[in-house]
Order: structure tokens, then sequence, then C-alpha cells
């Protein structure tokens, strides 16, 4: 039986607040490269904050997580 005035968080409520920890870094992260000082105008914006959100904090431990190849090849129009 638990006592009255402790703390139950289980591993569920640890990891619920890591994540929000990791997210609110992520956005601090973001807006020191101040992604937030003009509304995203396309889809590519959106996801550079989001990205930067979810892998943010990966860069203030050191690693530095890039996309190899980003550049997706679409058709061109015909003359």
């Amino acid at each position: 039986m638990r006592g009255r005035g402790r703390s139950s968080m289980g591993i569920g409520g640890i990891l619920a607040v890591l994540l929000f920890v990791w997210l609110i870094i992520g956005a601090v992260a973001a807006g020191q490269r101040h992604y937030y000082d003009s509304a995203p105008t396309n889809c590519a914006s959106t996801g550079t904050i989001a990205a930067t959100i979810v892998a943010g904090p990966l860069n203030y431990m050191g690693i530095n997580p890039k996309i190899a190849d980003c550049q997706v090849n679409v058709p061109q129009p015909s003359p």
C-alpha cells in the first residue's frame, strides 16, 4: 500500500515529462535559429521547424544530424 503524500509517478509519467522537456528544448533551439520570426510560407519551412523541434536537443549534446540527400527530382513541365 502506498503512503499518502508520496509521489507515485510511474514510468509512463516519467517518460511524458522527459518528452515534454525534450520538445521544450527543441522549441528553444528553433527560436535561437529565428525560425519563428516570420510565418511559415510553405511545407518546407514548417518541416524545418518541426525537424528542429524534434532533433534540436541532439545538437546541444554534440550530435549534428543531417539528411544526406534532401533533393527530390520532380519532372519539369514540357516547353
